[in-house]
Formats: C-alpha cells, structure tokens, sequence
C-alpha cells in the first residue's frame, strides 16, 4: 500500500505485513505461526507521519513470504554472519520456519521474488523518482523492529534506537550527523550508529547521495514500545516519548537534507 505526501521523506515499512500467501500457513513449524520476526506494530508507532506530510509504502505480506529488505539475488547482507534470506527457511532464532519437507524450492523461491519484492521495490523507487522530480532530493527512511535479545544475531541486548547509514554510504556525512546528534539528545533511550545493524539492502541500494537521494535505517529494539512475548501487546503506556525522540531524529534528517541541498544550489 502506498500513500503520497508532499514533503522530501519517503517512508518503507518492509517487514510490518502480516499477510500470508496460499497455502503458507499450514506449511509453517509451531513456532513460526506467531510470526514472531514481525515488525510488529511500527506503522502505528509511526502515527504522527501525516504531521510530516510523508510518503509511505507499507508492506501487506510477511516476511515469511518474501524479506523485503534483502538482495533479489539471494546475496547475504552481513557475510559470515547469521541471517536470513530473500526467502528465509529459519527464524531469527534459527529455527525451522518450515515443516519438514515443506521448505520451498528455487521455483517457489523466484516466483516469489517475482510476485511480492518486485513490486515493492518498483513502487518504492517510482516514488523516489517523483519526490526527487518536485524537491530536488529525497530522504527515505526504512522502519524497523526486532526483539531486545536475539542471540543468534548479536550478544546482549539491542540499543533502542539502532541508526543505520551503510556506515556513512547510504547519506551524506552531514545528514548523519544530525541525525545521530539528534537521537542522542534523547538520552532516554540507549542509541548506537551503525552497529549490528547498519542498514538492509533498501537502505544500502537505495541510498545514492551523490544523486541527493538519502537513505537511513532505524531499528527499534521492540522492548521500547511492547510487550515481546506473543500476543505481542502495544504498549500504550511507553509510546509517548519514543514517537517524539522518532520524530525529533526524522526532522533533523530532513532539515540538514534541506540545508546540502540549498547549499549545493
């Protein structure tokens, strides 16, 4: 689902859907039917995006059908270390995702590639063209979230507030550095700047800054905002503050955006 707004800022959200296609469902292990990998409930917590007048693209399938923020082709985002894939076959955990026997094939696998992430990815980029035609330059930001302790993918728990930027390649230096002074205004939350997660593949293929197209992944650790034990409850009580430090970090993304941008013109 895509909704347009006026403004520079493009919002993904790749791995919130909850949707999954024919015949999956009977296909997954016990432990996957929860969908625990799930990004659960970013878009609400995102709610003040039409103050901000942004654009936003929103996923309706599960990752469980095809990830979103991986590389078509299949190519790991962190070599040499645990993940998942286009198509993943275990959980975060690294659990089977599938019954025994049930895991798809690369038939299964291509189709869909085919059917789900490329059509994301061509709205995703059709909307990066018309914002960059009307301003000049574009910020994407892709949302995320994960549970606080995953040990298969990093010791100890997560920061809450997980800033990626391709280690600086995916924006300019300057936009990183707003933001990230910025998130660590907010010194109610624990904050990092490429570290376990440094941005997926939309932040890294996406992020062209020599082209003013800038692209920044923020990872949430789920602690900050919910219960992380299914059924997965919205915490209504912690929201407040983090929506403020979200969009506090968003502005001043936008606002050293439009100062390079005025800068170089």
């Amino acid at each position: 689902m895509f909704i347009e707004g006026d403004s520079p800022l493009i919002v993904s959200f790749p791995h919130s859907g909850l949707k999954l296609s024919d015949g999956l469902a009977e296909r997954l292990t016990l432990g996957a039917a929860s969908m625990p990998d799930t990004d659960w409930h970013v878009p609400q917590l995102y709610d003040f995006l039409d103050e901000m007048d942004a654009s936003r693209i929103y996923a309706k399938y599960s990752r469980y059908v095809v990830d979103l923020n991986r590389d078509p082709s299949g190519q790991s985002l962190y070599p040499g270390q645990a993940t998942t894939g286009l198509v993943p076959t275990e959980m975060f955990d690294g659990k089977p995702l599938y019954r025994e026997g049930l895991a798809p094939d690369s038939d299964e696998i291509e189709k869909r590639r085919i059917d789900f992430h490329q059509p994301y990815h061509q709205a995703l980029q059709s909307a990066l063209n018309a914002t960059k035609a009307r301003h000049g330059y574009a910020v994407l930001w892709d949302a995320h979230s994960i549970i606080s302790h995953v040990p298969r993918l990093f010791e100890g728990a997560l920061p809450d507030l997980n800033l990626g930027t391709n280690t600086g390649l995916s924006c300019a230096a300057s936009i990183e550095a707003a933001t990230s002074k910025t998130m660590l205004a907010h010194s109610d939350f624990n904050t990092i700047t490429n570290g376990r997660f440094k941005g997926g593949w939309i932040t890294r293929h996406y992020g062209q800054p020599d082209e003013n197209i800038h692209a920044l992944q923020m990872e949430i650790a789920q602690c900050a905002y919910m219960d992380e034990t299914p059924p997965w409850t919205f915490d209504h009580n912690k929201v407040a503050p983090l929506r403020l430090a979200l969009q506090d970090i968003m502005q001043a993304a936008l606002d050293a955006a439009k100062r390079l941008y005025e800068d170089q013109n």
